[in-house]
C-alpha cells in the first residue's frame, strides 16, 4: 500500500508553488494582450472618427463654397442683364437734354398760341415723353433735384448762387438732371447751389467738390 507523500522538511515552499505560477503566467499574458488590442482598437476608432469629422467638415465647406459661387455667378448674370444697356443709355441722355432745352426755349405764351411754335412744342414734347418711356422700360429714371440739398454722391456743383434766404447747399438751378439705372447712378446731376444764407443744422457742403 502506497504511503501518502510527506513534505520534506528541507524542500522550500516556493518550489511547491512553481506549478501554479507557471499556469498563471500565460493567462496574465493573454489578458495583457487583449487589453493592448482593445487600446489599439480604441485608438484606431478615435483616429477614424477624427478623419470622418474632418471629411464631413470639408464636404460642408465645399458645399457652402459651391453655393456661394452659384449665387455670385447668378448675381453677376443679373447685373450683366440689368446694366448691359448702360453705355448705350448714357449716349442717349444728351438727346434727352437737348429735347428738354428745346422745350424750355419756347415760352408759355408761344406754346398756347396757334402757329409754328405750338406745333414744334407739341412734337418735341411727344418725342421727349416717348424717349423717357423707353428709358424707363430699361430701368432708367430721371431725377430732378431742384430744391433738394446737395449730395456729392448724386450731384456735381457747377457754380454757387448768392441766396441769403436759402440754406447753404440748396440746389437752386439744375443744368442737367441725374439719371439712375435700377439702383446704380448712371449720371450725376449738374447743379447750381446756394452759396450762403441760413445755416443748415448738421449739414455742410462738401468743399472738396
Amino acid at each position: 500500500m502506497t504511503k501518502p507523500s510527506e513534505h520534506h522538511p528541507d524542500m522550500p515552499e516556493s518550489a511547491a508553488s512553481e506549478p501554479a505560477a507557471a499556469e498563471a503566467t500565460p493567462a496574465a499574458a493573454e489578458g495583457e494582450g487583449i487589453a493592448a488590442a482593445l487600446e489599439a482598437a480604441e485608438a484606431r476608432i478615435a483616429e477614424l472618427e477624427a478623419q470622418i469629422a474632418d471629411a464631413a467638415d470639408k464636404a460642408l465647406r465645399a458645399i457652402a463654397e459651391a453655393d456661394n459661387t452659384r449665387k455670385r455667378m447668378e448675381k453677376e448674370r443679373q447685373d450683366t442683364a440689368k446694366f448691359a444697356v448702360s453705355s448705350f443709355a448714357r449716349s442717349l441722355l444728351s438727346v434727352s437734354d437737348n429735347l428738354g432745352r428745346a422745350l424750355g426755349a419756347i415760352t408759355a405764351e408761344q406754346r398756347t398760341q396757334e402757329g409754328p411754335f405750338k406745333t414744334i412744342f407739341t412734337g418735341v414734347e411727344a418725342t421727349e415723353r416717348e424717349l423717357q418711356r423707353v428709358l424707363e422700360s430699361q430701368g432708367i429714371k430721371k431725377i430732378d433735384p431742384q430744391g433738394q440739398m446737395f449730395d456729392p454722391n448724386m450731384h456735381e456743383v457747377m457754380f454757387e448762387i448768392d441766396a441769403p434766404d436759402q440754406k447753404p447747399g440748396t440746389i437752386l438751378q439744375v443744368l442737367e438732371p441725374a439719371y439712375v439705372i435700377h439702383d446704380r447712378l448712371l449720371r450725376s446731376a449738374r447743379v447750381g447751389v446756394a452759396k450762403g444764407g441760413i445755416a443748415a443744422e448738421g449739414s455742410q457742403l462738401d468743399q472738396s467738390v
